[in-house]
């Protein structure tokens, strides 16, 4: 074979090879973009078809009731009567007869100092006494004797005079002495330390066998039953809880935990309400009274307090979850006739209990508000409506995304 022919072969070799790698490398791609494009077809029939699906969510109507007004404020607790039991008298202590932390009554022995010197003193009064009365009702005898006498001129005027002085004397002495016996009796009583109230024993500072002066503080007792809560609130609504405390009946008070979580006592009512304004500041003082019979509240305790200043009537009420917290403020998702969504702003006028809230404007009587599956909305989301109870399944990570974002673009518009 020529030269040329070799030549000739060898081009036509290397084209088809050429033509062959060029159709098998490009046809993968091909059908990559193929594949790509069922695939975007088959996610964008998908995202429809979760567009047109109800969002399952619990549905609440707007509720019409009476509504109290509460005015919240941080109160403490503080006993009724505080008493420090301090002796009268000074002596050894012989015994202590109480138990700390126990609730005592008034007149109940609370300690006892030894009486014997105080018993002797008694003892020593009540016999002074005695023998001063003796000497008084001979000198009124010797009296008696001589006054029949001195008309008849057998006693001189002059020792008439002394027996009378006389017995005028004795008269005074028993009169001290009989003070001075009830001087001893009451110390000699003293020597018994009984409770001046009812209240709760504290801690005890004296143990038996020591001796205790006057100064010598042997337990506090605090009263609390019943017990008072004290608490501030702001100047301006002073016009506004005096106004309500003339209308007659007592303001109730509530008695909350710290954490609002549940009520400590439901019986208070307002006290009194201080007679100034702290002008440092700008607040004044109320102070509430409660029962306190189980013994709920003790002195020193923070509590949150509600007094209630009025009702009222016919208030539009939805459970709190529904209220959300936006860019611009609180909104509810609104469900509408066609049961798509709606962002609604919404006003609170105050809560109602520890579950709902009034709503001040925004809302109208028998409106639909979603109270759980917010998380799955976004304005126009068509919903399907759960009754109370049947809450919908917890947000994936995925969905808590997407709804952060939708509320953030939803609040850029707003803004805008």
């Amino acid at each position: 074979m020529s030269r040329f022919w070799k030549i000739a072969l060898v081009v036509v070799a290397v084209i088809v090879v050429g033509a062959v790698g060029f159709r098998l490398l490009h046809k993968p791609a091909a059908d990559g973009g193929q594949a790509g494009e069922q695939s975007g077809q088959r996610k964008g029939q998908g995202q429809d078809k979760d567009k047109d699906t109800p969002v399952p969510v619990t549905v609440e109507p707007v509720v019409k009731q009476d509504v109290p007004v509460y005015l919240t404020a941080l109160g403490t607790v503080q006993a009724l009567n505080t008493v420090t039991i301090n002796p009268q008298v000074s002596g050894q202590m012989l015994s202590i007869n109480f138990k700390e932390g126990q609730e005592v009554k008034k007149g109940d022995l609370l300690a006892q100092i030894d009486p014997r010197t105080f018993q002797a003193a008694y003892d020593q009064a009540v016999a002074k006494q005695e023998q001063d009365e003796a000497q008084l009702s001979t000198a009124q005898s010797t009296l008696k004797r001589n006054d029949a006498l001195v008309a008849k001129g057998y006693v001189a005027q002059l020792d008439m005079d002394t027996f009378r002085n006389n017995v005028a004397n004795l008269t005074a002495t028993v009169a001290a002495d009989k003070a001075a016996v009830r001087s001893a009796k009451v110390n000699l009583d003293y020597t018994r330390i009984v409770s001046p109230i009812d209240g709760v024993a504290g801690i005890r500072n004296v143990d038996p066998g020591n001796v205790v002066t006057t100064t010598t503080a042997v337990v506090t007792l605090t009263q609390i039953h019943p017990i008072y809560v004290t608490f501030n609130l702001p100047e301006q609504n002073l016009e506004m809880v005096r106004k309500a405390a003339a209308g007659g009946d007592p303001l109730s008070v509530l008695a909350l935990d710290r954490a609002d979580a549940h009520t400590i006592a439901d019986d208070g009512v307002l006290n009194v309400v201080d007679n100034q304004i702290d002008t440092t500041t700008g607040t004044f003082k109320l102070r509430s009274i409660f029962q306190n019979a189980k013994g709920d509240l003790w002195p020193g305790q923070f509590v949150n307090v509600r007094l209630k200043v009025r009702t009222v009537t016919g208030g539009l009420v939805i459970p709190s979850q529904a209220v959300q917290r936006g860019p611009d403020g609180d909104y509810v998702y609104l469900v509408q006739q066609d049961d798509t969504v709606k962002m609604n702003p919404v006003k609170v006028a105050g809560e109602v209990g520890d579950s709902h809230v009034m709503i001040g404007s925004g809302l109208a009587l028998n409106d639909r508000v979603v109270t759980e599956g917010q998380f799955r909305l976004k304005p126009g989301s068509k919903v399907k409506a759960l009754k109370p109870g049947e809450v919908p399944a917890a947000p994936t990570p995925a969905e808590m995304d997407k709804a952060k974002k939708n509320a953030q673009k939803q609040g850029g518009r707003r803004g805008g």
